[in-house]
């Protein structure tokens, strides 16, 4: 936990008491001496510094303050074809940790029905995992989540809207050409399609919307895999 992370709801006036798993990290890890100084931050709001007043057992007791803004938004969204439950559960923290505005858990062809009727797109356990991840890259913007089941009525109505001004790469498997991000690719979507593949309907779609196709490499990799490297190449590219 590289950052604390609270809602304003929880500062009285500038200070913050907590006695949560954040408490308990702070106590058994980071082992702060009073006076010390640690990094929080405000859940989409500015980072901040908390000196710590109190730190027992009970309790740990900081006096805040803040940066005037807010860090910006990640410049990238995911469009992720919904993956096997138990991946979605890895993929939460790490996504976050990466650094996306959006992201858009979608159907395709090849995503079984019964992925859908799991608890682990439930924002109650979905959250506390993107916080998670937050913390340990020392962010504070939270991701949005939307959860979409219907393919086509999405990518044709409502992808056009959110991706005004914005560049789409598409991870591929097969024959492609490797990433080049132009300098003037300022906000991004990356798509990333289910364990076998988008089906040929879906690929065409997503190329009508404007997706190019850039390939990882000659191997197949699990859709957790190919998730967390496109992303970091994303990212490394239109950082260039």
């Amino acid at each position: 936990m590289n950052r604390i992370l609270l809602s304003e709801s929880e500062l009285e006036g500038l200070r913050f008491s907590f006695s949560d798993g954040r408490a308990r990290h702070v106590r058994e890890v980071l082992k702060p001496e009073l006076g010390q100084t640690l990094r929080i931050g405000l859940i989409d709001g500015p980072k901040g510094a908390g000196v710590v007043l109190a730190c027992d057992d009970d309790r740990v007791v900081m006096d805040c303050c803040f940066e005037d803004a807010p860090p910006e938004s990640p410049s990238l969204s995911l469009l992720l074809a919904m993956p096997r439950p138990k991946v979605l559960k890895r993929l939460w923290a790490q996504i976050a940790a990466l650094g996306v505005s959006k992201i858009v858990l979608i159907n395709a062809s090849k995503v079984e029905r019964n992925y859908w009727d799991t608890h682990i797109i439930d924002e109650s356990f979905y959250r506390p995992l993107l916080l998670e991840g937050l913390q340990q890259a020392g962010d504070t913007r939270l991701p949005e989540v939307e959860i979409q089941r219907a393919f086509r009525p999405w990518v044709e109505d409502v992808l056009p809207t959110v991706s005004v001004g914005h560049r789409k790469w598409l991870a591929y498997e097969g024959d492609a050409p490797r990433l080049r991000v132009e300098a003037e690719a300022k906000k991004a979507w990356l798509a990333i399609g289910p364990e076998g593949g988008w089906n040929n309907f879906e690929l065409e779609l997503l190329g009508q919307q404007g997706f190019e196709t850039f390939s990882m490499g000659p191997r197949i990799l699990r859709s957790d895999t190919a998730c967390i490297a496109a992303l970091s190449a994303v990212h490394q590219s239109m950082e260039m």
